[in-house]
């Protein structure tokens, strides 16, 4: 991918724990495909997808969450969890949002290439096969390595706390 590439996504949250101690759960999703299929550690996304120059990364995160869990973003405050460069060179920006959703009720958006390569069949996969509520811990080992600062970020957001520099 080219370092120009950017994506934006909104992570929902749920605040969990006593006043004292609050802590959070996301929902994140396992990516779709044959890559992805049969893995757990590091294949875990939040719901985000690229945009052009010729739209707002807000507009896109609204887009492709609906796209990604067929489903309309839930109403509440968008908290801004910044920007993050992912290994690809991707910019992801993500905004977190407070809300209570039933992965029972999403619908994934899909995609198709050919597979298996080489072979000129086209298949249909969804863009994300399943859903889970997570705690940070969770997702730290399910998302891929360079989202897992936005958790980190909800985190220190929702516990009044400053996030850590590499955050």
């Amino acid at each position: 991918m080219s370092a120009g590439k950017r994506s934006a996504g909104l992570l929902l949250f749920r605040v969990t724990g006593t006043e004292s101690e609050r802590d959070v759960e996301v929902l994140i999703g396992h990516m779709g495909g044959p890559f992805w299929a049969g893995r757990e550690a590091a294949a875990w996304s939040v719901p985000k997808g690229e945009y052009g120059p010729d739209e707002e990364p807000a507009a896109a995160a609204r887009r492709e969450f609906e796209e990604e869990l067929g489903v309309p973003v839930p109403d509440g405050v968008w908290l801004p969890l910044g920007e993050a460069r992912q290994r690809s060179g991707k910019t992801v920006t993500v905004w977190a949002v407070e809300a209570e959703l039933d992965v029972a009720s999403v619908v994934p958006g899909t995609f198709t290439m050919e597979w298996p390569r080489g072979s000129g069949v086209q298949q249909e996969f969804p863009e994300m096969d399943r859903f889970a509520w997570c705690a940070p811990e969770q997702a730290a080992e399910r998302l891929i390595a360079g989202q897992r600062v936005f958790v980190q970020r909800l985190r220190a957001q929702v516990r009044g706390e400053a996030a850590s520099p590499e955050a």
